[in-house]
């Protein structure tokens, strides 16, 4: 017992089962009458609850905080154990679903990524339609914003599918200097090799078994899976694409992320970006990686 809540509880349950006097129980369980008799007034803002609950059915799988998020960019002046207490009251709660144990080890971390669109990840994440199918999907991710730039959906993708989504963000918003990836047959295949060497990007591998390398796209696969994935049914591979785009979407122009102060991956990568928002530091490694990506694109090394 530790919040004044349960502690005022506990004294209801000493007095009403035990017989107890309210200043026995106050004093046996360590709190003032005053304490247990304190009630809050202070009013709460018309639809607030009712607002939080909209929130959690819409976006099933945010818990408290990023609700909390959410309705602070709304414009409601609330703080953040308000939203718990009401968010309680409500009896509203995130399902925890049962995560595979892994064993003790050592644990480095991953070197930090100094600027926007300088690494990515990629991996597959497989699922399935309603008859049976199966679906596979190449994830992308931006080392520093967490952005997700691309996911393409099939039910099967080779190395020459990997090289054309490549090639087609090369297009839209330029190639990062290394990509990590595992060793799964599409990356280590001849075509990705030739392409990656023709265009000047490094393919870092990961060690055999050992994902916690790739722990960029581990963890954003495992928030896609989380909240796409489970959450829907997929019927055609029409449905799936639109879905699974439509969160894209969302995660990268919605969804609070907590690693870079609640902001979304698009509003931290346009913070990064601008030299003005960025320290004096930040600032020169933005500018040369400038540098570095028109000497590439000139042919110099």
């Amino acid at each position: 017992m530790v919040s004044p809540q349960v502690k005022r509880q506990a004294v209801d349950v000493l007095r009403e089962e035990r017989g107890f006097g309210v200043t026995r129980a106050c004093g046996l369980l360590g709190i003032s009458r005053s304490l247990y008799g304190y009630r809050s007034r202070r009013p709460v803002p018309a639809g607030l609850c009712e607002r939080i609950c909209e929130l959690a059915g819409e976006k099933r799988r945010y818990g408290y905080r990023r609700i909390h998020v959410l309705l602070r960019r709304e414009g409601w002046r609330v703080n953040r154990k308000r939203t718990y207490r009401l968010y309680r009251d409500a009896g509203l709660a995130v399902r925890r679903r049962k995560r595979k144990r892994i064993g003790l080890f050592e644990r480095k971390p991953l070197p930090k990524p100094s600027a926007v669109n300088r690494s990515w990840s990629m991996d597959f994440v497989s699922d399935g339609l309603c008859d049976g199918r199966k679906l596979r999907c190449l994830t992308i991710v931006d080392d520093c914003s967490r952005e997700c730039p691309a996911i393409e959906v099939d039910t099967s993708i080779t190395g020459r599918r990997v090289v054309a989504v490549l090639e087609h963000l090369a297009e839209a918003r330029g190639l990062p200097l290394s990509i990590t990836v595992d060793h799964g047959p599409e990356f280590e295949g001849q075509v990705l090799d030739a392409w990656a060497y023709r265009r000047g990007v490094q393919l870092n591998f990961i060690r055999p078994g050992k994902p916690v390398e790739n722990a960029y796209i581990e963890s954003f696969n495992g928030r896609f899976r989380d909240e796409c994935l489970n959450e829907h049914w997929f019927v055609t591979m029409a449905h799936a694409r639109q879905a699974i785009e439509a969160w894209r979407i969302e995660y990268n122009t919605e969804r609070p992320h907590s690693s870079l102060d609640d902001l979304t991956p698009e509003q931290y990568a346009k913070k990064m970006i601008e030299p003005e928002l960025l320290p004096p530091c930040g600032r020169e490694t933005a500018l040369r990686g400038e540098d570095l990506d028109e000497d590439r694109r000139e042919g110099k090394s």
